[in-house]
């Protein structure tokens, strides 16, 4: 089994897309705009942050993605982390996890957050694994407007 990470390009923008729709399918709720994700929507957002990509044998198989917070310089919001259903359970979300940490790290940013939609609560427990904690006092700038408003979670990196 040979699983490899590697940031992504403008020219994955296709591909990420395409993992985005098919990592929401069944997955999270109809309303979400990963639903609908778009080309021209993942090339702004490696344009302005960045991304990864996760394959395993030479197969995509997972994405994330990340952007500098729109207020404040230090802190970068995760966003469509997903793995495809038949690749599910085991624990690869990790890798693109640990890759977008480590990224922050080498870029000096102070602060990683992320969304957790009102309907997937148990991912919460995973993603403490990674040293996330609640943030009740945050609100998720790109919150959809048609869903409940999601919980944010932050990771400090430095202080």
């Amino acid at each position: 089994m040979n699983l490899q990470v590697r940031e992504a390009s403008a020219d994955d923008a296709v591909l990420i897309a395409e993992l985005t729709r098919a990592c929401w399918a069944e997955r999270v709720i109809a309303s979400s705009s990963g639903h609908h994700e778009h080309t021209e929507r993942v090339q702004q957002d490696l344009q302005r942050g960045g991304g990864f990509l996760l394959s395993l044998d030479d197969q995509p198989i997972g994405s994330v993605r990340w952007l500098p917070s729109d207020t404040e310089t230090e802190v970068w919001e995760i966003l469509r982390m997903g793995v495809l259903p038949a690749y599910r359970g085991q624990s690869l979300s990790q890798h693109l996890m640990e890759a977008v940490i480590h990224r922050a790290r080498s870029a000096d940013i102070q602060e990683l957050r992320l969304a957790v939609r009102a309907g997937q609560i148990r991912v919460v427990d995973l993603y403490a694994v990674f040293e996330f904690e609640l943030a009740p006092e945050l609100e998720y700038t790109r919150a959809n407007p048609l869903e409940e408003s999601p919980l944010v979670m932050r990771r400090w990196l430095r202080r």
